[in-house]
């Protein structure tokens, strides 16, 4: 996981020198009273690679990927906890019927 994140974080400063660059870039084309039509070809090339970088630490740093499916392994529960002082059994939900039938009248 470290290198992963400095990766990320490597990439994150690679991105905001591509800002500044652009910011620097802009200001310059003012000075000699020209119109901006794009940034120059080495941002680009370092937006590119700040996003890639940036993109890979994302995928690794969280670490590995669980299962979606209701019927996987890994998703079961081994066992509850004993306290029971988080359980509650008077709310609101009570004052509602448990069997509600709702029909849809057209």
């Amino acid at each position: 996981m470290g290198l992963g994140l400095a990766i990320g974080v490597f990439g994150v400063l690679i991105l905001a020198h591509a800002a500044y660059s652009t910011i620097q870039y802009r200001g310059l084309l003012k000075i000699m009273e020209e119109e901006f039509s794009g940034p120059p070809m080495n941002v680009v090339l370092e937006l590119i690679i700040g996003l890639i970088l940036c993109m890979w630490a994302a995928l690794t740093v969280p670490g590995k990927f669980l299962s979606i499916h209701p019927d996987s392994e890994e998703n079961r529960v081994v066992s509850l906890s004993d306290n029971l002082d988080f359980m509650i059994f008077n709310h609101r939900g009570q004052l509602f019927p448990p069997e509600i039938e709702m029909k849809l009248k057209f």
